[in-house]
């Protein structure tokens, strides 16, 4: 009993100083604990229950601010790039977004000293996003409310910066027991997000198209932990869809000003043109006029959005660009299925899926990691709903969100925290099963 008792202590000191003291990403992922080798059968198992006990109660950080605190240190440490908007949002100093432009917007821009620094013509979207610059020393916000007033039928915005959401904890995890999986062969599905570690054993069988960073690779804790519960398989892991084709487009690139709304448009044009029925989007941030026209575009021609609803708290404003209309927004549930205490709340909340007490892939040594948080939930939720919805189609997409309405079993219609029910419970692999 003494030595349980010692270890249980140091576990749980182990545990509160592994805890991120500034507030890196949107989402908190908990730190493992690490059981002692040597012991025999009886010892693991009488110690497995505290540990348990201990991941449910041990007291979280000030969630409300794990995403505020990204932005800060994003504004902080790249102050020649990036710029607050008026509400204190990231966005790429100097630049304005147009989507589809008018002549009389253009003009508009010319008149207010602005200058076209880039523009992207998307086809399969019929659209085009025009990247305005300001002259030196202007003030941004000014400008685009001098535009906005001048052309007020267009649609321009600040190429805002979405911070991610996600972070697997540190320390080694043993391999979880041995998997058989049920392969979604024929299935495709898209990825927004950060880069992925293709050398991963989860990956080994997977058909994997990366997209982004010139083709340079840019594996990230997140993407790679993400994808891995979408599509990966591996004799100690199984994600919600293996053997579906992962359309995986990386939108950071190591770089400060990725995941901009700009980048964003890029991916989902190429998703568009893969013609990839369902995609997971990472991103979490603020309303922006040309994201939500790209978002409208794709969801016209019948595509599936899927976007985790963020960690700022149950009474925190809307994020996007899970809360656009249509978007099926996911959020996370503990393996009680208790929504998590930092999930948003509300109408945008369509499904919840897994998203702590839970192991996924990792780059590098251990392989695998404890994950946690509503951006792990979503690309459970989209790897599901991909077999339902193979390539963009209005209709169907219709009937693959209600077949999977019905499956979540909702009784009660939707609830502002569980939307119409919980879905794939039995993708999580327990930290519990570590051994």
């Amino acid at each position: 009993m003494k030595l349980a008792a010692t270890l249980f202590k140091r576990a749980a000191l182990v545990l509160l100083l592994a805890m991120p003291a500034a507030p890196v990403l949107a989402q908190l992922g908990l730190p493992s604990l690490n059981l002692p080798g040597g012991l025999g059968s009886p010892g693991l198992d009488a110690l497995r229950a505290p540990v348990g006990r201990l991941l449910d109660r041990t007291p979280l950080p000030e969630l409300g601010r794990l995403r505020l605190g990204q932005v800060e240190a994003l504004l902080q440490r790249h102050p020649q790039l990036i710029e607050a908007d008026p509400l204190g949002n990231p966005a790429v100093r100097g630049e304005i977004l147009a989507w589809n432009p008018s002549e009389q917007g253009l003009r508009a821009a010319r008149d207010a000293g602005l200058a076209v620094a880039r523009e992207e013509a998307y086809p399969e979207l019929d659209q085009r996003l025009v990247v305005l610059r300001a002259p030196a020393g202007a003030a941004t916000a000014a400008l685009l409310a001098a535009l906005r007033h001048a052309d007020p039928d267009g649609s321009y915005d600040f190429n805002h910066v979405y911070v991610g959401a996600g972070l697997a904890a540190p320390g080694p995890l043993a391999a979880p027991d041995s998997r058989a999986a049920a392969p979604a062969i024929g299935a495709r599905v898209g990825l927004i997000d950060s880069g992925v570690d293709r050398r991963h054993e989860v990956f080994a069988d997977a058909a994997l198209q990366l997209w982004g960073c010139e083709g340079r690779a840019h594996p990230a804790p997140h993407g790679t932990a993400v994808a891995a519960l979408m599509v990966g398989q591996s004799a100690a892991f199984r994600g919600a869809a293996p053997g579906a084709g992962l359309y995986a487009a990386d939108v950071y690139c190591d770089s400060p000003v990725g995941g901009s709304v700009e980048r964003i448009a890029a991916a989902l044009a190429w998703l568009a043109r893969e013609r990839v029925g369902v995609m997971n989007i990472w991103l979490v941030g603020p309303g922006n006029a040309p994201l939500a026209r790209a978002v409208a575009a794709m969801q016209a021609r019948g595509h599936l959005l899927v976007a985790a609803v963020g960690n700022d708290g149950p009474a925190a404003p809307a994020l996007y660009p899970a809360s656009y209309p249509g978007v099926v927004g996911v959020t996370g549930v503990d393996r009680r299925g208790r929504p998590l205490p930092e999930a948003a709340r509300g109408p945008q909340v369509m499904f919840a899926a897994p998203g702590s007490q839970m192991v996924s892939a990792a780059p590098g040594t251990p392989p695998y990691r404890q994950v946690r948080g509503t951006s792990f939930a979503a690309p459970i939720v989209a790897a599901l709903l991909a077999p339902r919805l193979p390539h963009p189609d209005p209709d169907a997409a219709r009937s693959a969100l209600a077949s999977l309405a019905r499956e979540a079993g909702s009784k009660t219609g939707r609830d502002e925290a569980i939307g119409y029910g919980t879905i794939g419970a039995s993708v999580r692999i327990d930290p519990a099963t570590m051994r």
